[in-house]
């Protein structure tokens, strides 16, 4: 990994912030605002918003970031938590295809806990919705660069970026990842130790933070393939490179997409 280890003092401040229990998701989620974190990316020229009233728990529009065109995904988790669900795999789509396009590089600010689950979303068909967007992402060939800021989780989180081909990918101190989330996780995967113990609420809670001490993304960074933990103020600087690096690889002529699940 790229970051330096003698350089911690904004890891430290940041880590305190990190989502480590329930207690703190309120601060974490004002601390992560991805409206915010979009507008303080780009240039001040103002930002073009697609698409605002739909599919509410991803955020998408178009900016410049040092003067280059982009698009830009970003989570919301003030809707579902930031979860896909059929509206929200139907915008990613649409979002995608249309940078696809137009040659525009894509820049996703991901904070997704997965697809969303439960009834309506078995009614309304999410994952096979969520299958097609996965496909659109996968089928897209502009460059393409992911900044981690919190959750990073399931099947929706998996397709944060294409798969099988070169993007960049950076991650806050506050991010995690892996195939389930703590909350909800420990229940279903401890069960039985749970039920057995004597203070099942007192053994849940050891169980939380013994876990809770290994989930520091500094542990699993690089065997997730991220190229470099970043002090978030630093988030601009990253996509300004990003984007100057994207822009010599944009190729003017037709797209074509193949099928799709």
């Amino acid at each position: 990994m790229m970051w330096r280890r003698a350089d911690r003092s904004w890891m430290t401040q940041a880590a305190a912030m990190s989502p480590c229990s329930r207690r703190s998701r309120a601060t974490c989620a004002r601390f992560t605002g991805c409206v915010r974190s979009c507008r303080r990316s780009s240039t001040r020229a103002p930002s073009s918003k697609w698409g605002g009233m739909f599919g509410r728990s991803i955020i998408t529009g178009f900016a410049r970031i040092d003067g280059l065109p982009v698009a830009v995904m970003a989570s919301d988790p003030y809707f579902y938590g930031g979860a896909w669900t059929r509206d929200t795999c139907h915008k990613v789509i649409r979002f995608v295809d249309m940078a696809e396009t137009f040659h525009m590089p894509v820049v996703y600010l991901v904070d997704c806990p997965g697809f969303q689950i439960g009834l309506d979303a078995e009614r309304a068909a999410t994952i096979r919705h969520g299958v097609r967007a996965m496909a659109a992402v996968n089928q897209a060939t502009v460059p393409w660069c992911s900044i981690i800021v919190r959750n990073c989780f399931g099947v929706a989180g998996a397709v944060h970026q294409p798969a099988g081909r070169f993007a960049m990918r950076y991650a806050w101190i506050t991010a995690r990842w892996g195939s389930l989330p703590l909350e909800g996780g420990i229940e279903a995967a401890y069960r039985a130790e749970i039920e057995a113990a004597h203070d099942p609420t007192a053994k849940l809670q050891e169980i939380e933070q013994r876990l809770i001490q290994l989930r520091t993304p500094a542990r699993t960074a690089e065997s997730f393939w991220v190229e470099e933990l970043i002090d978030p103020r630093d988030t601009r600087k990253v996509l300004c490179h990003f984007a100057a690096l994207a822009e010599s690889l944009r190729r003017p002529g037709p797209r074509a997409f193949g099928m799709r699940p």
